[in-house]
């Protein structure tokens, strides 16, 4: 409850309200959003917020850290358990922010790096040359295969061997199959290159077993706490224990200033969850939910790219419905169900109007949907996309999705 709040600016209050009620109403199926719990929600609204704490625990430039230390230590030892990693930072402010420290501490600028094309579902921070990595770095990229739409190792090899980069980037934020960071780590090899796996969207899958580990591959490992992982959303960079130092260095004073240490307490509230023996049937459910939702969509007549998924993630090649992807993010947000428009592979569309949109099931299924839930939220996501200029099919089927939620209550009695 936040009565402070509704009394003293009631119009961030409503919005507030506007936005607990729209999630409660529909459903959310943007891959990189989850819901994370009233505990987190608790840490980042705390009284850390008022804190600054340049350092580290034990080792700060402000006096009165005694109580932040030991909700930073306790951050740092969990995500070292979590992922059984030697060092753990967890500081970096976003997924793009660990990218940057982790890549500075590596490679100078100038140096040339090598990540997924941003059109064939790497990340911003991977060397577009609208992000800092492609204006800081000399860029190379690798992509898929134009047929199965799985990675080229081929072309990933090739690349790497013509073009010897000093760091070679692992990890996808479009990529709906298992990533092989043997593989990279046996190229990087070849090459005399670092290895850093971006893990911001399957870490939870990571942690629980269920994703192959990137920790004995790499020299350094970089996540988001969001998405899979369940928890603020954040950063953290994960490395071997002779390259703590440098890491942290990059990250203050390197990048970063004043931590946000209610975010770091919210970190660990959400590192003890994960460590719970459920948290694996949660990470198991997030799979079978996305294959259930798969399977829905491909017996609706939709194209998936790669033909299905190995994790939480789904890209939908909307062209064979005669829409964008643009018109069907436009259509689905409409009737309730929330997505994002994203390029495809070989796209020949835009950015700003691709081909194709992007789900994933982490968010639903902290909700407690599970197989049969998606098998419906399948079709109706078809409906919509089959027919996106048609009102009465949007409103026929937000009316069923309003329906659906109900029975799956969201953070009950929180009002501002």
């Amino acid at each position: 409850m936040m009565s402070f709040l509704s009394q003293t600016d009631p119009k961030i209050a409503q919005a507030i309200n506007n936005e607990i009620k729209r999630a409660q109403q529909g459903v959310e199926l943007i891959a990189s959003e989850n819901f994370v719990s009233r505990a987190v929600l608790e840490a980042m609204g705390s009284v850390f917020t008022n804190k600054y704490s340049e350092g580290y625990p034990g080792k700060r430039y402000y006096s009165g850290n005694q109580f932040i230390d030991i909700a930073e230590q306790l951050a740092i030892d969990r995500a070292k358990k979590l992922f059984g990693a030697d060092h753990a930072n967890v500081q970096p402010h976003s997924g793009s922010q660990a990218n940057t420290a982790a890549y500075l501490a590596f490679v100078k600028p100038g140096d040339t790096i090598m990540g997924m094309n941003l059109s064939m579902g790497g990340h911003l921070s991977h060397g577009s040359p609208v992000n800092f990595s492609g204006m800081l770095f000399n860029v190379v990229s690798y992509g898929v295969d134009e047929e199965n739409h799985r990675i080229d190792w081929d072309n990933v090899r090739e690349v790497a061997l013509k073009e010897k980069p000093k760091l070679i980037i692992s990890g996808a934020s479009a990529y709906p199959r298992e990533i092989d960071f043997h593989k990279f780590r046996e190229i990087a090899d070849e090459v005399g290159a670092i290895h850093l796996a971006d893990v911001a969207h399957i870490a939870g899958l990571i942690v629980a077993g269920l994703h192959p580990d990137p920790i004995p591959e790499c020299e350094v490992v970089t996540t988001t706490t969001h998405k899979t992982l369940r928890g603020p959303r954040g950063g953290m960079i994960l490395c071997q224990e002779e390259h703590a130092k440098m890491i942290n260095k990059m990250i203050f004073p390197g990048i970063q200033g004043g931590p946000l240490e209610h975010m770091i307490a919210a970190k660990a509230v959400a590192f003890k969850e994960a460590l719970q023996p459920d948290f694996k049937e949660y990470q198991r459910q997030i799979i079978l939910n996305a294959k259930a939702l798969a399977k829905s969509l491909i017996g609706e007549g939709m194209i998936l790219v790669s033909g299905g998924t190995d994790n939480h993630l789904i890209m939908i090649d909307v062209t064979e419905q005669g829409t964008t992807g643009k018109l069907a993010e436009n259509a689905l947000h409409e009737a309730g169900i929330f997505t994002n428009k994203n390029m495809i592979p070989y796209d020949k569309r835009t950015p700003f109007d691709p081909s194709g949109i992007r789900i994933g099931t982490p968010a639903l299924t902290t909700r407690g949907m599970k197989e049969p839930e998606m098998k419906a939220i399948g079709e109706l996501l078809a409906e919509v996309v089959k027919k996106v200029e048609s009102e009465a099919v949007i409103s026929k089927v937000r009316r069923q999705i309003t329906e659906l939620c109900s029975k799956f209550p969201l953070y009950e009695g929180l009002k501002a």
